[in-house]
C-alpha cells in the first residue's frame, strides 16, 4: 500500500512541478510580447536636429514641382511624405515607387537635372542627411526619393521663410 501513496505522491509532485513550468514560460512569452509592443507604442525620440540653412536664389516652393517616391519597403511613406511637401507650399508631381529601383541608404536622394539646380536646394533641405544627385534631365523638375534612414521631414521654419529655408 505503501508503494501506491508514493507513486501518487510523486505524480502528484511531477504534475505541479510541469504546471509551474509552464506557468513560467507563458509569463516569459507574455512578457517578451508586451517588450516589443511597447517598442511600437514609445514616442520617437528627437534628437538635436540642425536647422536647415539655403540660399533659395528667389524661387518660391509653389514654383518647384517635387516628384516624390519612395525607394523604401515601408509602404505609404511616398504618399505620406507628399501631403508633407505640399503642404510646405511645393508643387506635388507623381508620387510613386522609385522608378530607378534603387536602394538609398540614406534619407533621401534629391535628383534634380541643370535646370532644377536651385530648386533642389530648398528640397535638400527639407530633409537631414538628403544626398543630392545631379542627373541629365532637361526639365527644372526635383525627385525626393525617400531612402531607408528617413525619420522626418526637416522642422517648418518658424520665421516665414519659404520652403523650409
Amino acid at each position: 500500500m505503501s508503494l501506491t501513496v508514493e507513486s501518487e505522491s510523486v505524480a502528484r509532485s511531477r504534475r505541479n512541478r510541469r504546471a509551474a513550468i509552464t506557468i513560467g514560460v507563458v509569463i516569459a512569452l507574455l512578457a517578451a510580447t508586451l517588450y516589443v509592443a511597447a517598442s511600437y507604442w514609445r514616442a520617437p525620440t528627437k534628437g538635436p536636429t540642425a536647422t536647415p540653412t539655403c540660399s533659395t536664389g528667389g524661387i518660391a516652393p509653389g514654383q518647384i514641382t517635387v516628384n516624390v517616391y519612395n525607394a523604401t519597403k515601408r509602404n505609404g511613406l511616398g504618399s505620406a511624405t507628399s501631403k508633407l511637401v505640399a503642404a510646405r507650399g511645393f508643387v506635388v508631381g507623381t508620387v510613386s515607387n522609385d522608378p530607378l529601383k534603387k536602394a538609398v541608404a540614406a534619407p533621401a536622394e534629391v535628383r534634380f537635372g541643370p535646370a532644377g539646380e536651385k530648386s533642389a536646394a530648398l528640397v535638400v533641405a527639407l530633409v537631414p542627411g538628403a544626398v543630392p544627385v545631379k542627373d541629365t534631365r532637361a526639365d527644372a523638375s526635383v525627385d525626393l526619393v525617400i531612402g531607408d534612414a528617413f525619420k522626418e521631414l526637416a522642422p517648418a521654419p518658424t520665421t516665414g521663410a519659404p520652403g523650409g529655408c
